[in-house]
């Protein structure tokens, strides 16, 4: 059962997913670029196995969606996987935590 941080952080990243499809009709018109990024994204995501979600133990039970979502999110460039990785981190320090005090 996923604790109330973790709905937090699966809330922040499919927030993150929804802005990004967003982008692709943006204005009215089709953005083919921002196709190329996603389509760039999800196959680095899948040809080296990149889940945020298995990163953060909170593995999806259906295949390769992990991959997928990851795929979106790394087709948002650098500077926004770092700021995303920072606010998880915060999120990942505070589960470990908890983790920790149980034992």
């Amino acid at each position: 059962m996923l604790s109330a941080l973790g709905i937090i952080i699966i809330a922040i990243i499919a927030e993150s997913v929804w802005e990004t499809i967003k982008m692709v009709g943006k204005n009215g018109t089709f953005n083919w670029d921002r196709v190329g990024a996603i389509v760039v994204g999800v196959v680095i995501a899948f040809g080296t196995e990149a889940d945020i979600f298995k990163m953060l133990e909170m593995p999806f039970k259906i295949p390769y969606i992990g991959n997928i979502l990851t795929g979106l999110l790394i087709s948002r460039g650098a500077n926004f996987i770092h700021e995303l990785f920072r606010v998880l981190n915060i999120g990942s320090e505070i589960l470990a935590a908890r983790r920790s005090e149980r034992r």
